[in-house]
């Protein structure tokens, strides 16, 4: 049980959160945009993922299109992870490339300064 324990605890998390975002209509605010008026590589992902899991399939991409197009991989990698330490053995992600991994944020800070130049890009409002 121990093994699954940060596994569970960040599950138990994610879920309350977007329990209070689906229920209770709770955000949390960007830390980011609040102090520095930019949008980080993932404002609006919470309302992204609500409105994804209410079945609005347009706006969910609306809210962060590039974290929606990796969202099936985040979705893979976690599932597989789980999978991993049942079975004891090396999570796939950590047998990916460091160069990889590095190529992801290289796209993350891009797409960074790529949606507070372009105004499509950024998270749209309700």
């Amino acid at each position: 049980m121990k093994k699954y324990r940060n596994v569970l605890i960040f599950s138990a998390i994610v879920i309350v959160y977007f329990i209070l975002g689906l229920v209770f209509k709770v955000e949390i605010n960007c830390p980011i945009h609040e102090i520095f008026h930019v949008y980080c590589p993932g404002c609006g992902v919470t309302r992204m993922l609500i409105a994804l899991f209410t079945g609005n399939i347009y706006q969910s991409f609306r809210y962060n299109p590039l974290l929606f197009i990796m969202f099936p991989f985040f979705i893979f990698f976690f599932i597989e992870n789980i999978i991993s330490i049942k079975k004891e053995r090396k999570p796939l992600y950590l047998k990916i490339s460091d160069k990889f991994w590095i190529m992801i944020c290289i796209l993350l800070i891009i797409y960074a300064i790529l949606r507070n130049i372009f105004p499509i890009l950024a998270p749209t409002t309700i």
